[in-house]
């Protein structure tokens, strides 16, 4: 294939969605979208959903109250090290949090594409057997290395950052005083100064803990790789949630617009579908990168 440099192998879980929804996607995303057979992919998409009609019967509570365990005395200290990281304590600060293991078949999740170029990158760093520290710091990196990227001025006002990884994101924007600023020389005294801050998220692993079920939130590249090298139970961040107005401010945006869908229906998404052939396939899709870009404007006014 022609463009194969220019793509990645995807995972992408279709039996649980619309056959209109599956069928606008395959003749239009794919790099191979053109060749699209959509009288074969009808088919497809009919025993995939007749095969999750299935499952709704035989596993209708296997999201349902799902166990979470303590983690081993041992790792206790790398618990600490979490505790203590400044970015998980602005993160996870918003409602009730614990640290524990949780079952990876059985976490809800609404993201429906998993980037195997990715995944095989994780797996790699993790080595095929991986140690339990290896896979507690693989879920709850507190080091933060920070991925490139690349920032460059558009014009006047218009910045742009770029980066491979699609965790860039516009974090903050926030009012500095002259105390807050290092290394900078102004061109007179400065009267504060007005930061829009781009970055990465914190990157634990978490999940969202609600109505009975552990609805996965950050992290699924992660817990990917860890299915795929035998490893079912991760550690991770567990927030509880007590109402879904919360949702509004933690919750991936397919959880908030289609929460029933993930909460109520008896047999919802789970982690182990990825797995299954006749809920998911691979799809080739184009590479892409994340960019960012930040403007501002200034007005000046002279007030009786």
């Amino acid at each position: 294939m022609a463009q194969a440099h220019a793509a990645d192998p995807t995972s992408y879980l279709y039996g649980h969605g619309s056959l209109k929804h599956f069928l606008g996607y395959m003749t239009s995303r794919p790099v191979d979208a053109h060749e699209a057979d959509t009288r074969r992919l009808s088919d497809d998409w009919r025993v995939a959903h007749e095969h999750a009609r299935r499952l709704r019967r035989s596993e209708a509570s296997w999201a349902d109250e799902p166990p979470v365990y303590a983690l081993p005395h041992g790792m206790a200290a790398l618990v600490h090290r979490v505790h203590a990281d400044p970015f998980f304590q602005k993160t996870f600060s918003y409602v009730p949090v614990e640290i524990g293991l949780v079952e990876l078949d059985r976490l809800v999740v609404c993201q429906n594409l998993t980037n195997l170029t990715q995944v095989e990158r994780l797996k790699a760093q993790l080595g095929p057997r991986p140690s339990q520290e290896q896979v507690f710091r693989a879920c709850l990196p507190y080091d933060h290395p920070t991925p490139p990227h690349q920032l460059a001025r558009l014009s006047g006002r218009t910045f742009a950052f770029a980066s491979d990884t699609n965790d860039l994101r516009f974090l903050d924007a926030v009012a500095l005083g002259p105390e807050h600023l290092a290394g900078y020389q102004a061109f007179g005294p400065i009267a504060g100064v007005v930061a829009l801050v781009v970055g990465y998220g914190s990157n634990y692993l978490n999940v969202l803990s609600l109505e009975g079920r552990l609805v996965l939130n950050n992290g699924n590249h992660r817990a990917y790789a860890l299915h795929e090298l035998g490893v079912f139970q991760v550690p991770c961040v567990i927030q509880k949630i007590s109402d879904r107005e919360e949702l509004n401010v933690l919750a991936h945006h397919e959880l908030r617009r289609y929460a029933d869908d993930y909460l109520r229906e008896p047999r919802p998404p789970v982690l182990k579908d990825y797995f299954d052939p006749k809920l998911s396939r691979v799809v080739h899709l184009p590479r892409t990168s994340r960019h960012i870009r930040v403007s501002y404007s200034v007005e000046e006014i002279d007030m009786p």
